[in-house]
């Protein structure tokens, strides 16, 4: 395995090259002290995040609260991607949230989201990369992947919330969350820490990135807020 402390030079360079990317800038980050810490499944299994990407090049989503109308919405648009785009590109896929393992499935159900999904309880991992809290330029970013306004969507997110067994959001409401390219080892090949809920990178930049086949997101309804 690769020494941690070493890293590929930041790609800086080549996301500027590529218009879906001209104003994400990727950050430095260092994996030695998120490496040994545990991620959650749905079954409650614990492993390394390390783990993740030890194998082979993955792309990790680390969301808000699962109750996030935001994360919600972009988490459908990651569960478009085909399973033979990432096999043919020989790229893993996965979504870290930081609620209870017992969230995962009723999130996947919800969102449609077919591909691997972790939690973060104790948000050491997001600590660890140093992914914001609190939130700054709301107005100035936009999800391409966010249907619903602010309104709209955080009436959602309540209702969700009244409605679920236990009166959570599922997280902590002010964390907010980051998209990483890394592996296979010690390898990174891109990291963008969200400044906001509406604040991710586009999904075929990321996939552009990685090396995989780019989905067509225009086939759908779109939805008028009213």
């Amino acid at each position: 395995m690769a020494d941690p402390s070493e890293k590929t030079l930041p790609v800086t360079w080549q996301i500027h090259r590529q218009s879906a990317l001209q104003n994400i800038v990727d950050e430095p980050v260092e994996l030695r002290d998120a490496y040994s810490c545990l991620v959650v499944d749905a079954a409650g299994k614990e492993m390394p995040f390390g783990a993740l990407y030890e194998q082979q090049k993955t792309i990790l989503v680390f969301v808000r609260h699962f109750l996030c109308y935001a994360c919600k919405e972009y988490v459908e648009d990651l569960g478009k991607i085909s399973k033979d785009f990432l096999q043919d590109a020989n790229v893993r896929l996965v979504v870290i949230g930081q609620s209870s393992h017992h969230h995962i499935k009723p999130f996947c159900n919800l969102t449609g989201y077919p591909h691997e999904m972790f939690v973060d309880p104790e948000r050491k991992i997001y600590r660890a990369l140093g992914m914001k809290r609190g939130e700054t330029s709301i107005t100035s970013v936009q999800s391409p992947h966010v249907k619903s306004n602010l309104l709209s969507g955080s009436i959602k997110s309540m209702w969700r919330a009244m409605a679920s067994p236990a009166f959570d959001f599922q997280g902590d409401p002010a964390q907010q969350g980051g998209t990483l390219i890394l592996g296979p080892g010690n390898e990174i090949h891109f990291v963008y820490l969200d400044r906001n809920r509406l604040d991710h990178v586009p999904i075929n930049a990321v996939l552009q990135l990685a090396g995989v086949q780019t989905v067509d997101f225009t086939n759908r309804f779109h939805i008028i807020d009213v």
